[in-house]
């Protein structure tokens, strides 16, 4: 937590710096300050904590990542509300946490903040990014959460270990110093690869920028109305696509012991399985409107399908990883066809979401997977009921209960998505709105809102009930309610 605050307050500086550049001195100020002030608190704090035994359940770490989630956004939240001045602190705290949680929702248009306030932003959207691959690898995986319970040997909440040792009192420090080191680098470089390289497509730094944390992040944190106004086009639309991939699986960025690693990426079957989604649903809805454009008279229908075609593809890919970038293409299948493309499917590529260990949100590929293999191999048994099971190299690879673990993770998921669809609802929204926040803030998928319902929705008419409730939302699905199950469950807590 205290590693957290010294390195959020550090960060505070380069918004300083950078309206320092730009002569908006207020703001330089304002993040100057604050990041002064939370250094000199982290200091005295960590100097007050010296000599004190560290401890080493890996619960207590998980229950420090629910704090930082919960308390953090509150820290970042000053300077961004002093900056702005002409907002609510729960305004601001909803904007850390949306951005923190890499969700992408906002309460402002973008011409009503400052660079520098944009810039804050989506560093705190990349950080957060940054810090779900760390507490992945550290926190997460040791405990089996996160898409690790339906692989591993033991229950959610322990670690790979049996008997004894059923738990692992290894120092978490170490664990997270290994992790940081294995990660950080491979994230800054990707960063700044895809920053290059949308600048030297056209976009301006400040853009190019901003759009590159959003997409290692999946956070769709943009300072302009989207891709579509930026100046590198529709090739920095592909080579945003190609950088999406990396929220597909973890093995396209960590090493894995899994025999699909030892076999090459394309044997993953979260990458197989959102390859065959980013081909399937763009291919239906270009059908879909190819089929309704003989009725509408549109020149160059060929180039105008093509678009349509891409604007499908990349959305698609967008969404699934829950990054929410909207193709600049995307509303030429609306001129094609004179039909517009049902939210519902936007929303249900948020809900499956990306792979394990990634930025991305919803169920995720993996638990998907183990589903439709659980479904696969009961039909085999319908046709022939003395078959033997699991001989694939993939199935072979998941636990016998993981098909289990992952139905009780979809039904709490679903659980939870209509008790927030109700709070909404208590706090004065009607139904569709709602459900549509709700898969928003669950899945971590802030464009929904925008894109999703049928009417865009204005966040910032919310009430502060229902805001509140859009944050945990928020929190529940960047940690996923199994966590949190597994954090109030006093047996995983004794000794």
């Amino acid at each position: 937590m205290l590693l957290l605050g010294g390195v959020a307050s550090l960060s505070m500086w380069v918004p300083a710096i950078y309206a320092l550049a730009l002569e908006h001195f207020h703001d330089a100020r304002t993040f100057f300050y604050a990041g002064l002030m939370g250094m000199i608190f982290v200091l005295f704090v960590s100097l007050a904590q010296m000599g004190r035994e560290h401890n080493k359940n890996p619960l207590r770490q998980l229950l420090g990542l629910l704090v930082a989630y919960l308390v953090l956004p509150a820290f970042l939240a000053m300077p961004f509300q002093e900056a702005v001045r002409n907002t609510t602190f729960v305004n601001a705290y909803f904007e850390m946490v949306s951005s923190m949680t890499t969700t992408g929702a906002t309460l402002f248009a973008p011409d009503r903040l400052d660079p520098a306030e944009h810039l804050w932003r989506g560093l705190v959207g990349w950080q957060g990014g940054l810090l779900l691959w760390i507490s992945a690898a550290a926190i997460l995986a040791p405990l089996t959460l996160g898409g690790f319970e339906v692989t591993a040997a033991s229950e959610p909440g322990q670690t790979f270990a049996t008997g004894a040792a059923r738990r692992d009192y290894a120092d978490p420090r170490q664990r997270l110093a290994r992790a940081c080191a294995s990660l950080i680098p491979v994230y800054v470089g990707l960063t700044a690869s895809l920053w290059v390289m949308l600048m030297a497509l056209g976009d301006t730094p400040f853009i190019a920028l901003m759009h590159a944390m959003s997409t290692m992040a999946t956070s769709g944190i943009s300072p302009i109305n989207g891709l579509a106004e930026s100046g590198s086009g529709r090739l920095g639309e592909m080579l945003i696509f190609l950088f999406l991939l990396f929220a597909l699986t973890r093995l396209t960025f960590s090493n894995d012991t899994s025999a699909a690693r030892r076999q090459g990426i394309w044997y993953d079957p979260e990458f197989r399985m959102g390859a065959m989604i980013v081909t399937i649903v763009p291919i239906i809805l270009f059908t879909r409107h190819w089929i309704a454009s003989f009725e509408v008279a549109v020149s160059d229908t060929p180039i105008v399908g093509l678009q349509a075609l891409w604007g499908a593809i990349f959305t698609t890919l967008s969404f699934l990883t829950t990054a929410g970038f909207e193709s600049a293409d995307w509303s030429a299948a609306r001129s094609w066809s004179g039909l517009g493309t049902p939210g519902l499917i936007l929303m249900g590529l948020a809900i499956t979401g990306g792979g394990v260990a990634t930025t991305a949100g919803g169920v995720k590929l993996l638990r998907v997977f183990i589903l439709y293999l659980n479904g696969r191999r009961e039909l085999e048994r319908l046709i022939h009921p003395s078959s033997v099971g699991r001989s694939g190299l993939l199935t072979r690879r998941t636990r016998r209960e993981g098909a289990f673990i992952a139905w009780v993770f979809f039904m709490i998921f679903a659980l939870t998505l209509s008790g927030l669809v109700m709070a909404f609802a208590a706090s004065g929204v009607t139904f569709e709105p709602s459900f549509v926040m709700a898969v928003a803030a669950l899945t971590n998928t802030g464009p929904v809102v925008n894109l999703a319902a049928e009417v865009s929705l204005s966040l910032s008419q919310l009430d502060l009930s229902a805001k509140l409730f859009f944050c945990a939302g928020m929190i529940l699905g960047r940690l996923e309610v199994l966590a949190i199950v597994v954090m109030v469950t006093p047996e995983l807590w004794r000794d």
